[in-house]
């Protein structure tokens, strides 16, 4: 009797710096039972093998920055069952998103002495701008437990548990004390997505909202208490613009700032 066949993953990188991708390296003896339970067929990263498709899964790390990158994503999506966007880059955009308030022209002409030779699109963009994604998982880097619960739970059929709440509420679980109350910090933690363990304020350091925007994200109550403790009129909407800036919430809360801040 033929040996059941098992459930095929690849990871595929866009613009990014692989540190998603090292995530699931990282995962030390945990990788060898996923190893055992699904076939790796395309994870350049970690093995030279490729499988052609199409997959089962596919964890897509990375941003689309390039005209390469926009025409690669649709054809990854068509050999893809499950589509699974890791990482800040791969679900708002990421640190090279910055650019996308910019002029991106003027960059390249300040650090290349010949950009006419450079393909990229004016701004980066998460992936779920380009194509359907069947499942995002945030973080900078994303949480290599939560890639794990994603596929665990795929392959027993049932919905991935993923954490809901906020960075605020890890910090009362662990008993560290509110960098807001306590410094008069800033800190997007009483908006931010859990899964970072709340590193940041256990360090004595506000939440720079790398796990993105909790789902139902209060921004019209946060944003005025940053403000009364801001330093300087922008700073507020400067960590808004942090590696998750173009998640809808903290892009548009950032937005309304800028746009307040001309008028006067």
């Amino acid at each position: 009797m033929p040996a059941p066949c098992k459930t095929t993953v690849a990871v595929f990188k866009f613009s990014s710096c692989d540190g998603c991708q090292l995530q699931l390296l990282n995962m030390e003896d945990e990788l060898l039972a996923l190893a055992g339970a699904v076939e790796i067929a395309n994870f350049l990263e970690a093995r030279r093998r490729v499988l052609p498709g199409p997959y089962d899964v596919v964890l897509v790390e990375g941003s689309v920055s390039t005209p390469h990158e926009a025409e690669l994503i649709k054809k990854i999506r068509e050999e893809a069952k499950i589509l699974i966007a890791i990482g800040a880059c791969a679900t708002a955009g990421g640190i090279q998103a910055l650019r996308n308030r910019a002029d991106v022209d003027e960059f390249a002409r300040a650090v290349y002495p010949h950009p006419e030779y450079l393909h990229y699109l004016p701004k980066a963009t998460p992936i779920s701008d380009h194509v359907k994604v069947d499942l995002e998982l945030y973080g900078c880097p994303v949480s290599r437990a939560e890639v794990l619960e994603a596929i665990t739970a795929l392959l027993q059929g049932r919905k991935p548990n993923l954490p809901q709440h906020s960075v605020c509420l890890d910090c009362k679980r662990n008993g560290t004390v509110c960098v807001m109350v306590s410094k008069g910090m800033l800190c997007l933690g009483p908006v931010t997505r859990s899964g970072c363990g709340a590193l940041c304020p256990s360090c004595g350091r506000g939440c720079y909202g790398c796990f993105g925007p909790q789902p139902g994200a209060d921004m019209n109550t946060l944003v005025p208490a940053l403000r009364a403790l801001e330093k300087d009129p922008r700073e507020t909407a400067r960590l808004l613009s942090h590696v998750t800036g173009f998640a809808p919430a903290f892009a548009q809360a950032a937005e309304s700032i800028f746009a307040e801040e001309k008028k006067k």
